[in-house]
């Protein structure tokens, strides 16, 4: 492997300095891949009108094909990351206006590359925004391999095609989950569900691998809720929270089911966290699948 800039006059990103990450690595074999650092893409899902397609300009990479706005990752930038300011870059996705489901790795050694799922939820219009692009335009799911695809998005969009039919979400019977381990929790129920909320956070933020969903793809970014009772519904409320917390107004189980029917109706693949029976039995009956409070912790343990 060898790390080669950019030839003088490349016409690549030419306004503006550029990053240690703008290079190209070269396999032994002699394959190039634009991004000493990897690179990272993002593939925005409309649920109206499809995904957001790149036509590459003629001197890019591969150019003349369809694929996704993406490039190479900056020096320390996470792929998530990346893939957010790249797209912004070549194809004028606002900030915010994507929410992650889940990320696709490409790894192949000396190089990577993180395709970032997200879904819509501000509808926008592209914009081309540097000189990389011909066109931008959302496209049909059953109309993508009608295009010229790049090779390195066409191998992949089978995979990531199959993976657009999950979404999954979490109800997490907070009660249950904090009473499985003896801390002291009876002293303080707010509390304690408070940190139980803070670390849900810190995972819904880097994203739940795959294989501990029974899913593929690197990571997942699930709809989650955590539902308390009783006293801990005095726990403070989280500012720009990913986690949504229900304060159930009386049983927990009936929240828990009602939020579990809601999801399943909404098209979520649900899983209910809890060891109560009694309250797995009717998450099932509701549409969802059961996890226990030991399989939960063991993921935030190793988070």
């Amino acid at each position: 492997m060898t790390i080669q800039p950019p030839l003088p006059g490349e016409p690549r990103r030419p306004h503006g300095p550029r990053d240690p990450g703008d290079a190209w690595v070269i396999a032994d074999t002699g394959e190039r891949y634009w991004g000493r650092f990897g690179a990272a893409g993002l593939l925005a899902v409309d649920a109206d009108r499809g995904i957001l397609l790149q036509h590459r300009v003629a001197w890019s990479h591969f150019g003349g094909t369809w694929g996704l706005p993406g490039g190479a990752r900056h020096e320390g930038e996470s792929a998530i990351d990346g893939a957010l300011r790249e797209s912004g870059e070549e194809a004028g996705v606002p900030e915010g206006a994507v929410a992650p489901r889940f990320t696709h790795l490409l790894d192949l050694g000396i190089w990577t590359y993180t395709t970032l799922i997200a879904d819509a939820v501000t509808s926008f219009e592209p914009v081309i925004s540097d000189p990389e692009s011909v066109a931008l335009e959302w496209v049909a799911l059953d109309e993508v391999d009608d295009r010229p695809l790049h090779p390195g998005f066409a191998a992949a969009w089978p995979s990531l095609k199959a993976g657009l039919s999950h979404r999954p979400a979490i109800v997490v019977d907070g009660a249950n989950v904090v009473g499985s381990v003896p801390d002291g929790w009876w002293r303080d129920r707010a509390g304690a569900a408070g940190r139980l909320r803070d670390r849900l956070e810190a995972l819904v933020s880097e994203g739940v691998r795959g294989a501990d969903l029974g899913l593929p793809h690197e990571r997942w970014f699930p709809e989650t809720t955590l539902v308390v009772e009783g006293k801990a519904r005095g726990l403070d409320d989280a500012a720009g929270a990913l986690v949504r917390t229900v304060r159930a107004p009386g049983e927990g189980d009936d929240t828990i089911a009602a939020e579990a029917l809601r999801l399943a109706g909404e098209g979520y693949d649900v899983a209910v966290v809890t060891s109560d029976r009694a309250l797995a039995a009717r998450a099932q009956d509701a549409g969802a699948h059961v996890r226990g409070a030991g399989w939960l912790l063991g993921i935030l343990d190793r988070a």
